[in-house]
């Protein structure tokens, strides 16, 4: 599956999402919503955080998946946790 565009390929700038589209019934949805900051990881982070998250956030059951050592697992947390922290979200500047 395709990721979602995140910058536009012109010039750079953050994109929005303009229109939302029911694949069942064909409804359209139109307005300007910002892109979920989690939805703004790249699909790598998105997946650690997602297997983070039903871990429960154990840092030593991470390290046992991906193989890795409990500070491997902790920096790549602070990692994803600056990224986020560097993501516009509505509201803020």
């Amino acid at each position: 599956m395709k990721m979602l565009p995140l910058h536009c390929p012109s010039c750079g700038v953050s994109l929005t999402v303009e229109r939302l589209r029911c694949q069942a019934c064909g409804t359209d949805v139109g307005g300007s919503y910002v892109i979920p900051a989690l939805a703004s990881l790249s699909r790598d982070n998105q997946n650690f955080v997602r297997q983070f998250v039903k871990t429960g956030g154990s840092f030593r059951e991470m390290a046992r998946i991906m193989g890795v050592s409990y500070p491997t697992v902790r920096n790549r947390l602070d990692v994803i946790i600056e990224k986020l922290g560097e993501i516009k979200t509505e509201g803020k500047e």
